[in-house]
């Protein structure tokens, strides 16, 4: 259960901003034989309840927009807000790429995009990567 629960907390910290890849270990432990479904559907939550911590984040600091110190200036959150505005909630099945999708997240926090349907759309583009994970380890090896 150990191997289980690194890897939800590898997840869980890749999809926030700090630096990790998921993606490794669920290769790894494929490799090595573990319960691929088990693996999947982990890493799948994790995942999406790390997106989940930028969603919240983004919400909770939007109330200090008018601050000094708050990190987007109000120029770039309208560029932003555009942005999402022109791609639309479609845009969160690609929270998993590896550049941008977390910042996507957060925008979509940003945005108020509604929690559930926020959730429901990024859940499918990770669970979908990690399956195809499972895919290719599967065919290559």
């Amino acid at each position: 259960m150990i191997i289980y629960g690194g890897l939800f907390l590898t997840a869980l910290l890749a999809a926030t901003i700090l630096p990790a890849y998921s993606e490794v270990l669920f290769t790894g432990l494929l490799l090595q034989g573990h319960d691929p479904l088990l693996l999947w559907l982990t890493a799948s939550v994790g995942n999406t309840l790390g997106s989940a911590v930028n969603w919240a984040l983004a919400v909770y600091l939007l109330r200090f927009r008018e601050h000094r110190w708050f990190p987007f200036r109000e120029e770039r959150l309208g560029r932003a807000q555009r942005w999402f505005q022109r791609y639309g909630v479609w845009s969160l099945l690609l929270a998993w790429a590896p550049i941008g999708g977390d910042a996507l997240t957060f925008v979509a926090g940003l945005m108020r995009v509604n929690f559930w349907l926020f959730l429901t759309l990024v859940a499918i583009g990770k669970a979908a990567r990690y399956a195809a994970l499972i895919g290719i380890v599967h065919f290559a090896g």
